[in-house]
Parts: C-alpha cells; sequence; structure tokens
C-alpha cells in the first residue's frame, strides 16, 4: 500500500513544494512505495522560479508540481494521508481541516527562503532545498509497512529535530 505524505505550508510556493519533490526524487530512486504531496492554507497559485531553479539544478522532475490549496486533500476522493508535515510557522499556527484517516502530525520548521534579499534568493532556495533534501531522505527510509502511527510519531518527529 502506497504511503501518503501531505507537506503544508502558507503559501505552497517554496518549503513545502521542495519537500514534496525531494521526497518524490527519493522515492522513485530508492524504489520506494511512497509518494509526497504539497499545499497550503492561501497557496499564492505559482510555484516560486528559485525553487524551480533548485530543483532543477539538484537533477528533480518538477513537472507536476503547482501550488494548492490544502483543502483539496480534506475531499472524500483525495488520497488518505498516513503523515501530514509542516513546514512553517505560519501554518503550525492555523487551523487544519480534519484529515481521512486521522494522519500523524509533525512540524518541521524551516526559514522561509523567498524572504531573503533578492540577490541571495537562490543560494537561501538551494541551502533549503538541501536541507529539505537530507530530512526527506531520513523519512523516505522508515519502515513505514512495519510501523504503527503510535510508533512511526516520534521517529517522524525526530527527523524534524535533526
Amino acid at each position: 500500500m502506497t504511503t501518503h505524505v501531505l507537506v503544508l505550508c502558507t503559501h505552497n510556493s517554496a518549503r513545502s513544494v521542495l519537500a514534496e519533490a525531494m521526497f518524490n526524487h527519493w522515492a522513485q530512486k530508492l524504489g520506494i512505495d511512497a509518494k509526497a504531496f504539497s499545499a497550503g492554507a492561501a497557496p499564492s497559485g505559482r510555484v516560486h522560479p528559485e525553487a524551480i531553479a533548485a530543483l532543477i539544478a539538484a537533477g528533480v522532475d518538477v513537472s507536476k508540481l503547482s501550488s494548492k490549496n490544502m483543502a483539496v486533500f480534506a475531499e472524500a476522493e483525495a488520497p488518505e494521508m498516513r503523515i501530514v508535515i509542516t513546514v512553517c510557522d505560519s501554518t503550525a499556527a492555523q487551523p487544519c481541516p480534519v484529515w481521512p484517516g486521522a494522519p500523524l502530525r509533525a512540524y518541521w520548521s524551516y526559514l522561509d527562503p523567498s524572504a531573503a534579499p533578492e540577490l541571495k534568493q537562490p543560494q537561501h532556495f538551494e541551502l533549503t532545498r538541501q536541507a529539505i533534501a537530507y530530512r526527506m531522505l531520513q523519512l523516505i527510509q522508515l519502515p513505514f509497512d512495519a510501523l504503527d502511527n503510535q510508533t512511526l510519531q516520534p521517529l517522524v518527529q525526530r527527523i524534524g529535530e535533526s
């Protein structure tokens, strides 16, 4: 059974998109049956160009990335999420929909690379992509099928603290 992960951020244009792309990149490379999605509480409607540039430079597929509202994943026809990770402070403080299947929740903080001065944004996006890639690699290697949510929760939380 495919493990589904949802990554949330306010605008769904940078950090959450980087996480979705890196998780799916690792899943494909390692042959693991898992898929990530990303969404936002107030999506911008576009993926930040520097996020796209950092992913392309790292050899990551960007063809299916888009900015979308998190309510899409609370609908009955949406894939059931096993894990929901929030990657920005403002979204962590907002109420979220009730997710079908009652997935486990985690909060992993990252600074917003789009808040950097424009000339420094390429570097900030790449550093954020690297930090997210490291955590997503740790996450994708967890034995999802062998762990119940009670056992999985502290492992996911610990990755966010690494």
